[in-house]
């Protein structure tokens, strides 16, 4: 950690810990915009990965942000005021400290019109692409070379590698309390497929693959047919997903007799392989649409 950003971290947990929110506002609103500047520019992060590979939560950018919750006054954010008595158009009201980003050529960025939203404090590396509608939260970090596609969510804190493709209506789950609370990491390569969602804490290790409609959590138990060896988190740590495993929806039966009895199963994922050249073959053509 770099001077700077050990003195930020000593000034997020002094004003912090001050119980009157209404004391030195300036100040801690001061604070709070070093706090968002360093997010963005990718100089912080609302987690970090260990020497050997584990990742955590980093609890004081947390307390900063949930500062700037504090210290933040409801603003109307709307895009467009009413231009003619009784019409009116999107109406938008937040805390004035987390603004929505604005972004120029100089970025690097493309955020496709139709109606996308990067929050203040969320870092989208150059080479990004975000199809509309789709979200991005504060405290979020989105490596270069990913696809953000329509009405994904990318969750507050959550992490996503570089060269990832966030399929439509994909829900990346986010985390802002409790400040331990490890957040949702998606590292490099990764294919989320439509419809997944990954959530509380989960961690889906480099170049794997999640296939349209995988739901995972911290409490989903995933079965490994290659390996032949069951998955699952637990309080102390999060689901993983192993590096380049195919992961698909499947379903283990009920085994109590009135489940047997009706023929009952629970959706569960599957990893019915790992990453091969035939999948990279099957996932080139997403090169073509950046």
């Amino acid at each position: 950690m770099t001077l700077d950003a050990r003195e930020l971290e000593a000034d997020v947990e002094k004003h912090f810990a001050d119980p009157d929110a209404a004391k030195g506002v300036r100040a801690k609103r001061k604070v709070v915009e070093r706090l968002l500047d360093a997010l963005e520019a990718g100089e912080v992060r609302a987690a970090e990965r260990g020497d050997s590979g584990e990742w955590r939560a980093v609890p004081w950018v947390k307390r900063g942000i949930l500062l700037g919750f504090r210290v933040g006054k409801l603003r109307d954010m709307s895009l467009y005021p009413p231009r003619v008595a009784g019409l009116h158009g999107f109406s938008f009201v937040d805390k004035d400290t987390f603004p929505p980003r604005r972004f120029s050529e100089k970025d690097n960025v493309r955020i496709v019109p139709g109606g996308s939203t990067i929050r203040r404090g969320a870092y989208v590396a150059s080479g990004v692409v975000c199809m509309p509608p789709m979200y991005i939260n504060v405290g979020a970090h989105v490596g270069t070379g990913t696809m953000v596609d329509s009405h994904a969510l990318v969750g507050s804190c959550a992490q996503v590698g570089e060269r990832v493709h966030l399929s439509a209506a994909a829900q990346v789950g986010g985390v802002l309390e409790p400040v331990n609370a490890s957040p949702v990491v998606i590292e490099d390569d990764v294919l989320v497929g439509g419809n997944c969602g990954v959530y509380e804490g989960t961690v889906v290790r480099k170049r794997a693959v999640l296939a349209a409609g995988v739901v995972l959590t911290r409490g989903t138990r995933v079965y490994d047919l290659v390996n032949e060896q069951l998955l699952a988190g637990s309080a102390e740590r999060p689901l993983e997903i192993p590096e380049g495993a195919v992961v698909v929806p499947g379903a283990r039966s009920v085994t109590s007799p009135w489940g047997r009895e009706h023929g009952l199963s629970l959706q569960t994922p599957v990893i019915v392989k790992y990453r091969d050249e035939k999948t990279d073959l099957a996932t080139a053509l997403e090169q073509w649409l950046r």
